[in-house]
């Protein structure tokens, strides 16, 4: 339960980031965030405390030796202002999202250390490593492709791989049933992803 998902805002009440239920709650317990509920209001650790004495259906609660919490959905932050850059970062855990934790070949969803990144083209042939180039994979369909091109493999991607929009990471992954009726107010997918006019 602790390591679910909470959504963070800034001041200014814009999705910035995703941390867990342990960091969220640390950082309401330090004065440095405010939970917010589903009509919006906000809660400094205290109050949340009092309110989880009464919890709620179907909400997911931490229990303590001394009292229960509900679990947090959001959180917004007292100081932090600044917007995330609108570039995602090349790294295994981006990769693992942009892919959602999905062999690219056969679409399987095994154990998340069943699962290794690939090169479509691999290194020793001339591929390098970037976003179009690299996609998840479990264990046989990698060392099924091995050192191969997919041509020569008769293998084919579910999808090609590409890079990443701002933030289709934060909303592809991280909407559950259980989060996703308040994260939708702050993550709005059409909002983000609907393509401007110069």
């Amino acid at each position: 339960m602790l390591n679910h998902q909470v959504l963070v805002l800034n001041r200014y009440w814009v999705a910035v980031h995703v941390c867990t239920v342990r960091r969220a709650l640390t950082l309401v317990f330090q004065e440095l965030a405010r939970i917010v509920s589903e009509d919006f209001q906000t809660y400094d650790f205290e109050s949340w405390r009092e309110l989880s004495q009464f919890g709620r259906d179907a909400h997911p609660v931490i229990h303590t030796p001394n009292f229960s919490l509900l679990v947090p959905h959001v959180i917004v932050l007292s100081r932090y202002h600044r917007v995330p850059p609108r570039t995602v970062k090349f790294n295994r855990r981006n990769i693992f999202l942009r892919d959602q934790y999905c062999c690219q070949y056969c679409g399987r969803r095994p154990h998340e250390s069943e699962l290794s990144i690939d090169h479509v083209v691999p290194r020793s042939r001339g591929g390098t490593s970037r976003w179009e180039n690299v996609v998840l994979a479990c264990v046989a369909c990698n060392t099924k492709k091995g050192n191969r091109l997919l041509a020569e493999c008769g293998m084919q991607l579910i999808r090609p791989p590409r890079k990443p929009a701002w933030l289709s990471t934060l909303q592809q992954v991280h909407l559950t049933d259980d989060n996703r009726s308040l994260w939708e107010k702050f993550v709005d997918i059409a909002y983000w992803e609907t393509n401007l006019r110069e």
